[in-house]
C-alpha cells in the first residue's frame, strides 16, 4: 500500500469514527477540505478495502468499520440489504448452500454473512461468483435456502 493511500485510508477512518459520514460524495468532499484530491471511485475502493459498510444507526445511514458493526446493526439494516442488492440464485446442495452473484462479489456477501455471525452457518467459502455456505450439523439446507432466497428477492 502507497503511503498516500495508507494517509487517505488514516483519515477516512478517522471521518469515519468521529464525524461519521453518510455518503462517498461526502467523504470526497470532506478529503478536498484536507487538501486531498480524489474521485468517488478511488474513495469507492479505499472504504472497500477497509472493510466499511453502511448501517443504520437511529435513523440515520452512515458508514462503520468492521468492528463498529454490532449484531443489531447487521440484523436491522445490513443482511437483507446485501442479498437483494448481490444474489441472483440461492440452491440447496447436501449439507451446502450455494449463492450466486455477479462477478467479483461473492467476497461481499461472504463477508456480511460472516460478519452476522448466523448460529447455523459455520463458514463460507467464496469465489468470484459462487459463494458456498457450510452448515453445521443439524441445519436443513433446505431451510437455510429458502431463508436467503426470500431475503435475496425481498427488493425485486
Amino acid at each position: 500500500m502507497t503511503d498516500a493511500r495508507a494517509r487517505r485510508q488514516k483519515l477516512i477512518a478517522d471521518m469515519i469514527r468521529s464525524d461519521g459520514v453518510g455518503s462517498q460524495e461526502e467523504v470526497t468532499a470532506k478529503l478536498a477540505g484536507l487538501g486531498i484530491a480524489v474521485t468517488q471511485a478511488t474513495v469507492s475502493r479505499d472504504l472497500d478495502q477497509m472493510g466499511a459498510v453502511k448501517v443504520k444507526r437511529g435513523g440515520v445511514l452512515g458508514y462503520a468499520l468492521p468492528d463498529q458493526v454490532t449484531e443489531s446493526d447487521w440484523a436491522a439494516a445490513r443482511l437483507d440489504r446485501i442479498l437483494a442488492e448481490w444474489v441472483r440464485s440461492v440452491e440447496a446442495a447436501g449439507n451446502l448452500v450455494v449463492l450466486k452473484t455477479p462477478p467479483g462479489s461473492a467476497h461481499l456477501v461472504g463477508l456480511a454473512i460472516d460478519q452476522a455471525n448466523l448460529p447455523e452457518i459455520a463458514g463460507t467459502i467464496c469465489g468470484d461468483d459462487t459463494l458456498f455456505l457450510a452448515l453445521r450439523d443439524g441445519t436443513v439446507a433446505g431451510a437455510i435456502a429458502h431463508r436467503f432466497r426470500t431475503l435475496s428477492l425481498s427488493q425485486e
